[in-house]
């Protein structure tokens, strides 16, 4: 398929790239950005959601690299969960390639604020390491895979799934939860691309300027995370997970009685 795009809509493309890829890095939330963007350019949602991913597939790559140089993760210590994040991605992108996203449309912005509240009056969550809640096999055979089959299905918000999980159910420091959630959010980029390609949904032109966008701010994104830690990573946590149910609000209606 073939969306003609001026060369303004796609420098408009190329900026909303790179705040997301800065934006995605250091909290999640970043197709809150990306996915608009797309559909304001009149790309079919399937194609949006397709070309979203090849996009911020080399997002994460990029994330991941220096996560991994900078070695704030090990990759023996994750490949399990990366190839868990793959499976579950890949069998949610294949699913909503035949059915109706809607059914998300009320449970995502619930979890959506218990994420950003969580956050918010638990400041002290994620400073340091805690104790796991949940053991290593239960992990990574059900709460990663599920998160990747989301990021497969719809995607806006997976890296903050991520996050929270590490934090809250195996007692990961945030900074860490967060460095590990650039991993796994890559390998969910990676299986769902893959799907979509093979189904030709992927939009090359728009895709491949996004794509040098979404380089440059996780570059950039990834070097804010390391020196600015927690503190830059839970307040903006938070505002990604606001803005992200007020979108929700917004495109369903609900603010239209007090316009």
């Amino acid at each position: 398929m073939d969306v003609a795009m001026s060369m303004e809509m796609l420098g408009v493309l190329f900026a909303a790239a790179t705040v997301a890829g800065f934006v995605d890095t250091v909290a999640g939330g970043g197709g809150l950005i990306t996915l608009p963007m797309l559909l304001l350019a009149q790309v079919p949602p399937v194609h949006a959601l397709a070309t979203n991913k090849l996009q911020g597939c080399f997002g994460t790559m990029t994330s991941s690299y220096a996560m991994l140089r900078r070695r704030l993760v090990r990759w023996h210590q994750v490949r399990g969960l990366f190839v868990a994040s793959l499976i579950g991605a890949a069998l949610g992108t294949l699913v909503v390639q035949h059915v109706h996203a809607q059914a998300l449309d009320v449970a995502i912005p619930v979890v959506l604020i218990g994420i950003g509240l969580y956050f918010l009056l638990a400041p002290g969550a994620g400073d340091v390491e805690g104790r796991p809640r949940i053991g290593s096999a239960a992990y990574r055979s059900g709460v990663v895979p599920a998160i990747g089959f989301y990021d497969g299905f719809f995607g806006p918000g997976t890296g903050s799934f991520f996050s929270l999980a590490g934090v809250s159910l195996r007692g990961q420091s945030l900074v860490t939860a967060t460095a590990n959630a650039k991993l796994l959010n890559f390998a969910s980029n990676v299986a769902s691309l893959a799907v979509f390609i093979i189904g030709g949904k992927v939009l090359w032109l728009a895709g491949g300027v996004m794509v040098v966008g979404q380089v440059i701010g996780a570059w950039l994104g990834s070097h804010a995370m390391v020196r600015g830690g927690a503190r830059l990573i839970r307040p903006l946590i938070v505002v990604m997970c606001t803005a992200m149910v007020l979108r929700y609000a917004w495109q369903k209606g609900m603010f239209a009685g007090l316009l």
